[in-house]
């Protein structure tokens, strides 16, 4: 049973591996993957390296390593202008298009929550680097939540923080030995049921004993232009993910192959399985790729080592408050489903979180996630064919309706 310090390795050298490998296929459909590189098993760049997502997961770790649990949206800010906005940007200049928007804001002097209002609020830029959260809040997935939450609050709106808080919430329990359904079961817990993060996870999740090609029909939105959405990538994290039953290899290299914001999916699905397995479930080739930050994004991340900041996440964890002891008691029991029943959502979220967080998440209870997300992840039996024998005709529906029917000539991607 992989310790407390090797699933917190795990997630964020997990987190690293997967922004490497799925680097060059980001943006890809999985048609043009397939003619460059048939199917992605392994690094194909000659030098590896990580994007902003590993450098902004590095900047939320070493942000909570400072304040913890007592973080603000006020000391987010502030570490945005210390570490981001007040210098001098490298060569990504800040990366994705939800950090830029934040960036101008924070520049134009508007403050938490303002500076979040821009185009790109709903993108997968808190997402990416959620997976601290839930390395810190180690078998508390809503307090996990709540942190991410608030570290969304300078950067993101609405379905950005949810998919963040999905993030955080399944890196926490599986930073506390969760399976991999509760693993799904603890991220639906913390965001609306009713939101599109919500749907999209549930639809891949279902479509996960189905493959890759599956959970990709079943999230991707086809035609839209930007592949940064925070409901898609997450939903095609977990479904990889799921896809996997949590192997880390299976989980990172579905996501990459599926392309898209490729980076980004495989980030996420690395700290998922690298949470769930530990670190030595990383192959070692692999974990051999990952050196310090270049800085190309974040200058004053330069140098810093994901697993160092693994570390000082574990070290830092507040053991009275069911940290470090409590996630390593749950791990040793080996009891994923007794833990499950144990998810709990707050009541009332506390007054540092802003207001765009809901008070209460709605409907779902976590005994009513768990039993759905099992129910879902099993085999379903395979629609009947239709007279005549022979591929069903396009537009028809399986049995499941969250589930679009698979179309026989493999589309890269559908229309919702």
């Amino acid at each position: 049973m992989a310790s407390i310090r090797e699933r917190a390795r795990g997630a964020l050298l997990g987190l690293a591996v997967g922004d490497a490998l799925g680097a060059p296929a980001e943006n890809l459909k999985p048609s043009e993957i397939r003619a460059r590189w048939g199917r992605i098993t392994g690094f194909v760049a000659a030098e590896p390296a990580g994007t902003d997502d590993t450098e902004y997961a590095i900047f939320s770790g070493l942000l909570l390593v400072r304040h913890g649990s007592a973080l603000t949206p006020a000391d987010v800010e502030a570490a945005w202008h210390e570490w981001i906005a007040d210098r001098a940007e490298g060569p990504f200049r800040g990366a994705g298009f939800s950090e830029r928007g934040t960036l101008e804001n924070l520049r134009r002097g508007l403050a938490a929550p303002i500076s979040a209002q821009h185009r790109h609020a709903w993108s997968d830029g808190l997402a990416m680097r959620a997976a601290a959260s839930g390395v810190h809040a180690a078998g508390r997935p809503a307090e996990a939540a709540r942190l991410a939450a608030i570290d969304g609050s300078v950067s993101h709106e609405g379905e950005g923080i949810y998919g963040g808080q999905a993030v955080a919430a399944g890196v926490a329990a599986a930073m506390g030995g969760a399976a991999p359904e509760a693993v799904v079961a603890a991220a639906l817990t913390v965001v609306p049921d009713d939101s599109w993060t919500a749907r999209s996870l549930r639809r891949a999740v279902i479509a996960a004993h189905r493959g890759e090609r599956a959970v990709r029909t079943a999230v991707v939105i086809g035609g839209y232009p930007w592949t940064d959405l925070a409901p898609e990538a997450v939903a095609l994290a977990f479904g990889a993910y799921a896809a996997a039953d949590g192997d880390f290899r299976d989980a990172v290299l579905t996501a990459v192959n599926m392309g898209r914001d490729a980076d980004t999916t495989a980030a996420v699905a690395g700290a998922l399985a690298g949470a769930t397995q530990g670190v030595a479930a990383i192959p070692a080739d692999w974990a051999a790729g990952i050196g310090p930050a270049r800085g190309s994004c974040l200058p004053a991340m330069k140098g810093r080592h994901v697993l160092e900041v693994a570390d000082l996440l574990v070290e830092v964890a507040s053991p009275g408050a069911g940290g470090d002891e409590e996630a390593e008691r749950t791990a040793q029991a080996g009891e994923p489903g007794a833990w499950a029943a144990r998810v709990v959502v707050p009541d009332l979220v506390p007054d540092t979180v802003p207001d765009y967080v809901p008070e209460k998440v709605p409907h779902y209870g976590p005994d009513k996630v768990l039993d759905e997300v099992r129910g879902s992840l099993a085999p379903a039996s395979p629609p009947a064919e239709p007279a005549g024998g022979g591929a069903p005709p396009r537009g028809s529906r399986a049995p499941n309706p969250l589930v679009p029917a698979m179309d026989p000539g493999e589309p890269d991607e559908v229309k919702p």
